[in-house]
């Protein structure tokens, strides 16, 4: 597996931001990497430079629907004075044998077939009369329709230069060129060179599988009743669409029940597809607390490394934490606080950094900035405590969204940032310069 043992936990140490996710980091392994076709690398990382094994384009070819000529036969060609050549043929794009053009010759040549020998430069078939003799003419007939346009003659009312509207052989990317870097991220630009440098497989660090359950008996699935304490689970949906949005292929189990056992055979039952597990809730100090009833005895005898550690962080929101692995294969497992905004936040700080680990990148953090704070009144900031405020990111200013409260999900909805607030300043004033954290 991916991963290696977490440092012990002191049940009384205040843990800082930057300890436990230097826990986690140090923890979590860049997966092995696999061979994989074109379309199933999609969103994943190369392990390897890939280097051009032939230049494209392979060939010469016409960027032009129109006419394959010799400069000199078109020179100084007017409407008044045309110059008139016998056409040769067709030359289609994917033909194999070409033609071979002469003195007072012309091939019609379609769009990315290849210059044919004897050919300096193509003449866009609307400076010509298409074989007409009718004047200017704006396109092609189809060649079923009018097979004789490929015979005869045609008229070309301007000069060309050479090699003019000739894609030259070589011209995007030549043989023993670097295509790309070890480490890209592979989108469809990527996958659409790869393909045309004639590579069907690549070796890539796979996309990694998160399982995201949530944990509450009084949780119910969005489109069903509401009962009597009863809330929509948000935080599943929430932190499995951030697994994707970060990377991952993520799958969402519906909410767990507040029953110890129940939770340990579900997480037990999903290993078999997780590479990282991350649950939500039932973290704290209440008596219904199940993940943490759950996993703080989880390590046994026959798993020797594992076990996860439950945490006092000093943040807000998202003070309670765990983070250990589990399973035979010493998965990793990050459990988050319940409420939705300590959960989206403790995702974005530890979470998507350990996914984009797993991924084998080496930017794993999201971008951060410093921007003036725009506010009505000062905000306010518990001491020894790194706060992450919600806030909106615009042109080097950022304001905040909502108020601190950790359950607010409408404010969290329409931020695009995180305001830090670090742990010894518990007052910013309106106007001062803060860091931000970038989520967009």
């Amino acid at each position: 597996m991916s991963s290696v043992a977490p440092r012990p936990a002191d049940q009384d140490h205040l843990w800082s931001v930057d300890e436990h996710l230097e826990d986690i980091l140090a923890t979590v392994r860049p997966l092995e990497p696999i061979e994989l076709q074109l379309l199933d690398a999609q969103g994943c990382v190369l392990v390897e430079d890939v280097t051009v094994p032939v230049s494209l384009p392979p060939f010469d070819n016409s960027s032009m629907d129109g006419y394959a000529v010799r400069v000199a036969d078109v020179a100084g060609a007017s409407e008044e004075f045309p110059a008139v050549l016998d056409v040769v043929g067709d030359v289609a794009a994917g033909q194999a044998e070409l033609l071979h053009v002469g003195p007072g010759q012309a091939a019609r040549i379609m769009t990315g077939a290849p210059l044919p020998p004897g050919a300096e430069t193509v003449v866009p078939v609307e400076w010509t009369d298409g074989g007409l003799g009718e004047g200017p003419v704006s396109g092609m007939r189809a060649r079923s329709l009018a097979p004789e346009g490929a015979e005869g003659h045609v008229h070309v009312y301007r000069s060309a230069e050479a090699r003019a509207h000739v894609r030259a052989q070589g011209s995007d990317v030549r043989a023993g060129d670097r295509a790309l870097d070890a480490g890209t991220v592979l989108g469809p630009p990527q996958i659409a060179l790869l393909a045309a440098i004639g590579r069907g497989t690549v070796r890539v660090r796979p996309r990694p599988r998160v399982v995201v359950m949530s944990t509450g008996s009084e949780l119910v699935q969005p489109d069903e009743s509401l009962g009597t304490g009863q809330i929509y689970d948000s935080n599943s949906f929430a932190l499995t669409a951030a697994a994707r949005d970060a990377g991952a292929i993520a799958y969402r189990v519906g909410a767990v029940a507040d029953d110890a056992e129940t939770l340990r055979s579900t997480i037990e039952d999903q290993l078999v597809r997780a590479d990282l597990v991350v649950t939500t809730g039932g973290v704290s100090v209440g008596a219904y607390d199940v993940v943490k009833e759950a996993l703080s005895s989880v390590a046994d005898e026959d798993e020797p490394g594992s076990g996860v550690d439950f945490r006092k962080l000093a943040m807000q929101p998202g003070k309670p934490q765990g983070f250990g692995t589990i399973g035979p294969d010493h998965t990793p497992l990050l459990a988050l606080p319940g409420n939705p905004v300590s959960s989206y936040v403790s995702f974005e700080l530890f979470v998507r950094p350990a996914i984009r680990t797993l991924m084998g990148l080496d930017d794993v953090h999201r971008p951060r900035t410093r921007a003036i704070l725009t506010a009505k009144k000062a905000l306010t900031s518990p001491k020894g405590r790194r706060q992450f405020l919600r806030g909106a990111y615009a042109d080097g200013s950022v304001a905040p969204v909502g108020g601190a409260g950790s359950h607010l999900v409408a404010a969290l909805a329409q931020a695009d940032a995180l305001i830090v607030v670090p742990e010894d300043v518990e007052s910013v004033e309106p106007g001062a310069e803060v860091e931000v954290v970038l989520l967009g």
